[in-house]
């Protein structure tokens, strides 16, 4: 048997674990039907991908798939992020048949966005109550950042490459974000869209529990099969541990979404009644985020932990509480092996690939120097200019591992401020619609302060990592889902906003089946 075959046994007898528990920790909040239809969707791109041999088969077999599940779907936002992890995003161009070079790339987000953000999208703009695009300060904000990006790649390439940039910004970008920010219009679909992300990241987490615990990635040979080159999904140690990555192609991506599935089970362990099944919830996720073994993301963790705890009731009794917990929890991991390796690998504590450190404080000073170059509007070669200042590692690329670095190197003062701004006014949108549920027991208040935690611990994640990958599709999305909470308000009624959470979970209604 090929091993990327018994690799795919693996995955799917990890998956039906994770489904069967997932089935019964979401029970009050997910129809029966809506639960399976997910599962299937995530088994069928999974066993199209493994089982295709060559990559258009896959594509059009998944998109053909994808299409059919999301016609049936009342939320296809919460379709979307389900499936999200479900393939790497390896890619291959469409050939240009002598024109051009190639048309344009395709990856796992293109097939996924089109086959049920772009129906979903098309539809949504013919609804006579989705609100439309440029009416809040974010679209206007996030419109002004992307066509600075079509304009500005122009500088060093040509028309037909700065259209494919814009292609990328209306699949990676435009719609997640608008389906998030329109589709999602009560308080239901929201939650909805957060239990999906959770199995989502919870499903990547025991396929990387699994990695780290095996020293073997399960999705490594795919791109082999298939016969298509990728720069990612490679083997990568961490002292003598193997870094896992489930299908995110990098250990600090599958890290990051960690962080965000962190996040979101604040809200969903509410709900969960079986303590068993609460703390496995706690145990997987937890998991998920130390496999790969990736420091940026345990540091965005603990901040997340950290800031949901002040924006929730009784703030100041928990922050005692979580205080003492660390006290005791530090000498307990010193004690153990797993616990001296997690604390060795601590930033400015640890000793392991210390270079890291190094590495990020040299790239802050060299990039200054490049940004005084080009200060307003940056420049598409200034990867190149770095490597002419000693950048370069060892894989013979420069790994500018800070967003807002990145957006600022390559767009200038115009895009940061651009970027800094569009973050920053979801953020207050959404702390005034926590501010609109008086009551600080209820559903809503309880899902503004996961989204408002999640967004920030994602905002200071991303200093530790360039924009990669499932990266900024994910901080597009969660920043729709944002503007959407912050509208609830609007279109929820007074019985259904003050709602106390001790009172719903026990006689909460099911979503509606179809």
């Amino acid at each position: 048997m090929a091993e990327h075959h018994r690799a795919l046994v693996v995955i799917l007898i990890l998956a039906a674990f994770t489904f069967f528990f997932a089935r019964r920790a979401t029970q009050p909040l997910i129809s029966t039907e809506q639960f399976k239809r997910w599962r299937n969707a995530w088994f069928g791109v999974t066993l199209i991908v493994f089982l295709a041999g060559n990559f258009w088969v896959y594509v059009v077999l998944s998109a053909l798939l994808l299409l059919y599940l999301g016609k049936r779907e009342q939320n296809p936002f919460a379709l979307f992020l389900v499936v999200l992890f479900a393939v790497p995003r390896f890619s291959d161009n469409i050939p240009g048949f002598g024109l051009v070079n190639f048309l344009f790339a395709v990856d796992y987000v293109t097939v996924l966005s089109l086959a049920v953000l772009l129906p979903a999208f098309l539809k949504l703009r013919k609804q006579a109550d989705t609100v439309p695009f440029l009416r809040y300060w974010p679209d206007k904000l996030l419109l002004a950042y992307l066509v600075l990006d079509v304009v500005l790649l122009m500088r060093d390439t040509t028309f037909t490459d700065a259209m494919r940039g814009g292609l990328a910004n209306f699949t990676d970008v435009f719609l997640p974000y608008y389906v998030a920010s329109r589709g999602i219009k009560n308080l239901q679909q929201l939650k909805e869209a957060l239990v999906a992300f959770i199995i989502a990241g919870v499903l990547a987490g025991v396929i990387a529990m699994f990695e780290y615990a095996k020293f073997w990635l399960l999705y490594s040979e795919l791109t082999n099969s298939m016969g298509i080159h990728w720069s990612m999904g490679s083997y990568l140690g961490r002292g003598d541990s193997l870094r896992a990555l489930a299908s995110l192609g990098q250990p600090i991506a599958l890290g990051y979404i960690m962080v965000v599935t962190l996040g979101c089970y604040f809200f969903l362990a509410k709900y969960i009644q079986n303590r068993f099944l609460r703390l496995l919830g706690w145990a997987l996720i937890l998991g998920g985020l130390f496999a790969p073994l990736s420091r940026g993301p345990w540091v965005g963790a603990a901040i997340l932990v950290i800031f949901y705890v002040l924006i929730s009731p009784k703030a100041t009794k928990r922050l005692t509480y979580l205080a003492l917990a660390t006290l005791l929890v530090i000498p307990l991991l010193s004690s153990f092996p797993v616990g001296q390796k997690v604390i060795n690998m601590l930033p400015f504590i640890g000793k392991t690939d210390t270079e890291n450190v190094d590495y990020r404080v040299k790239l802050l000073d060299n990039a200054y120097i490049v940004f005084n170059r080009y200060p307003f509007f940056g420049s598409t070669k200034y990867r190149d200019e770095l490597a002419d200042l000693g950048m370069l590692q060892g894989e013979g690329i420069v790994d500018v591992v800070n967003t807002y670095l990145d957006v600022v190197l390559e767009y200038g003062l115009i895009g940061l401020i651009l970027y800094i701004s569009f973050f920053s006014i979801v953020l207050t949108s959404i702390y005034k619609g926590i501010k609109k549920a008086d009551d600080k027991r209820s559903e809503l208040h309880l899902v503004g302060r996961v989204l408002l935690a999640t967004l920030v611990a994602i905002l200071l994640t991303i200093t530790t990592v360039s924009s990669i990958l499932i990266i900024p599709v994910v901080y597009w999305a969660f920043a729709g889902l944002g503007i959407a909470f912050s509208q609830l308000k609007k279109v929820q009624s007074a019985a259904e906003v003050t709602t106390h959470t001790h009172e719903v979970l026990p006689t909460y209604r099911l979503a509606t089946k179809t």
